[in-house]
């Protein structure tokens, strides 16, 4: 995720970083100006067309159309971001849960080797659910201490070990029937968080809407050279690229933001949430002095 200054306007029109939709789109950028170039030049100086030809009239087209492409395009942009939202929110809980599951440990002041277990099972969780949305697989190596299968779904697997401890520790009478009972709905949070994540990531827009869109704005861009031609010359060129600029970015960074999970640079930190779960954990489960 990029961070940046919302108010520095001056670094946002002059930056180019590796998100910006300009170099994405630069090649179809550059094809559709030559195209308008060879549309402007056959009306006007080979076909020599006047300014009562039918062919002008095509702008009235595209003004009725306008109203429609942007209206397809907020809907996909809206769709696409509260994807984004949705998913910082679930991995806001998931902080919280694991939070939460941590301090009721700790005032249940259970054993040394109890603390070392939930200190490397609970943040285990976070870095198992972000490599499963991620599509990774699991390194064994990584945490020798705790075994699972890395050809299952690993986030359940340690789900069920957090989950079988408690229930141990509750057998072994360290755990009382009314502590239990707080500790359960945080455990059961967990795949409730994770389910909510694989929702989000295998729900995409339907296939429908994202291939008509893509195909509206080609044809509606494809078409403006021919009515534009009579009234801007050729200022047509430079003026359909920025339109297909501005209209394929918005596809663009909806496509990029509605799978918020990823590497991609407007993506979620979801490593830097991974992180914070790790030190605040280790932090409310280390041994009291």
């Amino acid at each position: 995720m990029i961070d940046y200054n919302p108010k520095s306007w001056f670094t946002f029109i002059f930056r180019v970083h590796k998100a910006d939709t300009f170099r994405k789109l630069l090649p179809l950028m550059l094809a559709i100006a030559a195209y308008s170039g060879v549309i402007v030049y056959l009306e006007v100086n080979v076909f020599k067309l006047s300014q009562n030809s039918h062919i002008k009239n095509i702008s009235l087209v595209h003004t009725i159309l306008s109203f429609v492409i942007s209206m397809l395009l907020v809907f996909r942009t809206n769709t696409a971001y509260d994807r984004w939202w949705e998913a910082r929110r679930v991995l806001g809980s998931l902080t919280n849960t694991c939070r939460n599951i941590a301090i009721k440990l700790k005032a249940i002041n259970i054993g040394a080797d109890q603390r070392a277990f939930f200190s490397t099972a609970i943040p285990m969780y976070a870095d198992a659910l972000r490599q499963h949305l991620r599509n990774e697989r699991w390194d064994v190596a990584s945490v020798p201490t705790i075994m699972v299968n890395p050809d299952e779904h690993v986030p359940n697997q340690i789900a069920g070990l957090l989950t079988e401890q408690v229930y141990s520790l509750h057998r072994d009478g360290v755990i009382n029937r009314e502590e239990l009972l707080l500790i359960g709905p945080d455990l059961a949070a967990l795949t409730d968080i994770c389910g909510a994540c694989e929702r989000i990531k295998t729900t995409p827009i339907p296939f429908s809407y994202s291939v008509f869109i893509k195909k509206f704005i080609f044809f509606f861009t494809m078409t403006l050279p021919y009515g534009w031609s009579f009234s801007l010359g050729y200022l047509v060129v430079p003026l359909v690229a920025f339109v297909l600029f501005v209209l394929a970015s918005l596809e663009l960074i909806a496509e990029e933001i509605e799978d918020p999970f990823g590497y991609d640079a407007n993506d979620l930190p979801v490593n830097r949430i991974c992180t914070n779960i790790h030190k605040h954990v280790a932090e409310l489960l280390k041994k009291n002095n």
